[in-house]
């Protein structure tokens, strides 16, 4: 996983960790699930009864290749459903893997999971466009989900899309700007920015902008860049060339667009080891700059004032993304009310990108549409419902 995709080698172990914990979640639910639902219905005798849908497809992307194909495959397979998987092309050896360690212990019987390597638009678009799939299930760009759900619309199979984001975290003048700084920088170089749900948008209360943004270019200079295997490395290398060039290429793109380069970035050199490597960087100005509005999916926060509360929502709701947003301040009621009052599929309260067995987490917008990752919800989408009715005599 570390070597596929460049991630450092303990977010990679907590990867892990994470897919097993999932498998877990829904091996229990499965058994809590009320299969046949006895319904009480004057003069007559009814039930819901629940069954698996069938083949269930899934595209998932690079930049978790191992704990997304787990969010996908768990509660199919607790269902009892067969799966598809298609990984990114990019990364494709955790899903080669696990297919492996499957039939080398026999733990599920021969074709109940499938995994199916090649181009998107080869092997993906085969696979959304099946008539024999019962469900669809993808994470990746916005551009690209159109096109998978439009081609399992052509056969009117129900898709779920995990779409990317453009998330926003409103700070406060009341909080601790060490503390908050040292999260937020955490968060933008966590997988050297390849997460969809991270917090790019930094909105921060006029009063203590100064001071934020001093402090959090101290500590984004401070991020130790290296090889993903070494232990000591707190940020890893870029997926590809062509992230990289994406990456440097918004940053020239926000910078011709007006925007202040207020920490540069650029390519980074680890002495002896290859890769595609970037510093984490900054940048401040109009919200309206491409680099403000665009998912960069790199290890890059665009910042800007806010006066009040009311602005600070409004700001962070100024985007065609609604994956997640954070606020960060010591009033914990107005954290519930700002939280609240985001478009988005999740709101966070002095953390970001927090994700909890048993609560619902998707998108709005261009964020996409369904969600439930690790939830009673997302169980029940794998399972068909059959309502029975007998009039009593």
């Amino acid at each position: 996983e570390s070597l596929d995709c460049g991630k450092i080698f303990t977010q990679a172990v907590a990867d892990v960790q994470n897919f097993v914990d999932t498998f877990r979640y829904f091996a229990d639910l499965s058994q809590a699930v009320n299969y046949r639902q006895v319904i009480a219905v004057k003069h007559h005798e009814a039930w819901v009864a629940r069954h698996p849908w069938g083949a269930c497809g899934f595209i998932i992307p690079w930049n978790f290749p191992m704990l997304l194909a787990g969010w996908g495959l768990a509660p199919a397979l607790a269902a009892g459903n067969t799966c598809v998987l298609k990984p990114a092309e990019d990364t494709p050896l955790s899903a080669l893997y696990l297919c492996k360690i499957v039939e080398e212990l026999d733990l599920l019987p021969p074709g109940v999971l499938n995994v199916v390597t090649g181009l998107g638009e080869t092997a993906g678009a085969g696979l959304s466009q099946n008539p024999k799939l019962r469900r669809m299930s993808f994470t990746g760009s916005p551009e690209v989900g159109r096109m998978v759900a439009e081609a399992a619309g052509r056969n009117l199979i129900p898709i779920k899309c995990e779409l990317g984001g453009k998330g926003a975290a409103v700070i406060f003048n009341d909080v601790d700007i060490q503390e908050t700084a040292e999260k937020l920088v955490q968060a933008i170089t966590f997988h050297s920015g390849q997460v969809c749900c991270d917090a790019t948008r930094w909105l921060i209360q006029r009063d203590i902008y100064d001071d934020f943004v001093d402090e959090c270019i101290t500590r984004m200079k401070s991020v130790q860049i290296g090889y993903q295997m070494d232990r000591d490395a707190q940020m890893g290398p870029l997926v590809s060339a062509k992230q990289r060039a994406r990456v440097l290429g918004y940053l020239q793109k926000g910078v011709a667009g007006g925007a202040d380069l207020i920490l540069e970035g650029g390519e980074a050199q680890v002495p002896g080891k290859k890769g595609f490597y970037v510093k984490p960087a900054l940048l401040a100005g109009s919200l309206n700059n491409v680099a403000a509005r665009e998912e960069i999916f790199g290890p890059v926060a665009f910042l800007a004032p806010f006066s009040s509360e009311e602005e600070g929502v409004r700001l962070a709701n100024d985007t065609d993304y609604g994956l997640g947003n954070s606020v960060w301040s010591r009033d914990l009621q107005r954290c519930a009310r700002v939280a609240e009052a985001f478009v988005a599929g999740n709101g966070w309260i002095n953390a970001h990108n927090v994700i909890v067995h048993g609560v619902p987490y998707g998108g709005v917008g261009k964020s996409g549409m369904g969600g439930g990752v690790i939830s009673p919800d997302t169980l029940n989408d794998y399972l068909r419902p059959i309502s029975v009715v007998r009039p009593l005599q």
